[in-house]
């Protein structure tokens, strides 16, 4: 009965909102949203389907629980070196006016980020940068642009001192990034994707979804780059056969479209 309680869950949450709950790896979805069920005093998923329908601030916390809106700027740090010493001077050497995504962008780290680095290289007036997100809370937080000091920690001192307003025990993204950053709600299993980018970066998103939403996502990602565009990905996320997708490795993490 809990699995047919769980399955039409599924069902009335993709008819309701597009967003297909089977496409996520099953055992740790439904781990995290009974957790919340529970939380919340409901006994079925069916009767908390019901309150987030009638409730917009359960249904935004559904949201950011099934998204896991956790980021942090410069994750990694050492592969955001590389992004800025290697890839995005490459880039600029062929083209002055650049196309990047950052997909799945949670609560804006990651494109602030990137926003960053292109406005040191002189080049965020001149880029078009998007960045997505199926969560309208987490795309409220990232356009609002205020952080906690834990969300700043692997900042670099001269960027921090550059971007960066502290306020009490925030930090306050400069105006000149929000400027040079679109933010727009998308779901990637169902929209189309916009083409010609010169940079696409997912990190740490795929590990969610199952095998088959995997494979759907990376042709995707592969389709929307212009040829010799680069995807970066996250840690855990290595490709396996990105020859099927059109794509070489470039560098740790990072993977090319083939020209």
């Amino acid at each position: 009965m809990e699995d047919q309680d769980f399955l039409l869950f599924v069902k009335k949450v993709k008819d309701y909102t597009s967003i297909d709950l089977a496409q996520y790896k099953e055992a740790q979805m439904k781990r995290r949203l009974t957790t919340l069920r529970t939380k919340k005093g409901y006994t079925t998923f069916v009767a908390f389907f019901e309150a987030m329908t009638k409730d917009k601030d359960l249904f935004y916390e559904f949201l950011d629980r099934m998204t896991i809106n956790v980021s942090e700027f410069w994750r990694n740090p050492n592969r955001w070196e590389v992004l800025e010493r290697v890839f995005i001077p490459e880039m600029l050497r062929k083209n002055r006016k650049l196309k990047c995504w950052s997909a799945a962008c949670s609560t804006g780290e990651e494109p602030y980020t990137l926003s960053m680095i292109l406005a040191k290289l002189n080049a965020l007036s001149d880029t078009h940068l998007l960045a997505t997100d199926i969560d309208d809370g987490a795309l409220a937080k990232a356009k609002n642009g205020v952080y906690s000091d834990r969300s700043i920690r692997d900042v670099p001192q001269a960027y921090l001192d550059k971007y960066y307003k502290k306020e009490n025990l925030t930090y306050l993204v400069s105006d000149e990034l929000k400027k040079g950053i679109r933010f727009q709600k998308q779901n990637l299993l169902t929209d189309k994707f916009d083409t010609q980018f010169d940079l696409i970066i997912c990190r740490n998103v795929m590990i969610y979804f199952t095998e088959e939403a995997k494979h759907l996502l990376y042709q995707k990602f592969a389709d929307s780059l212009k040829p010799g565009g680069i995807l970066f990905v996250g840690s855990t996320e290595q490709i396996f056969s990105p020859g099927q997708y059109k794509l070489e490795p470039a560098e740790t993490f990072f993977y090319r479209k083939k020209e």
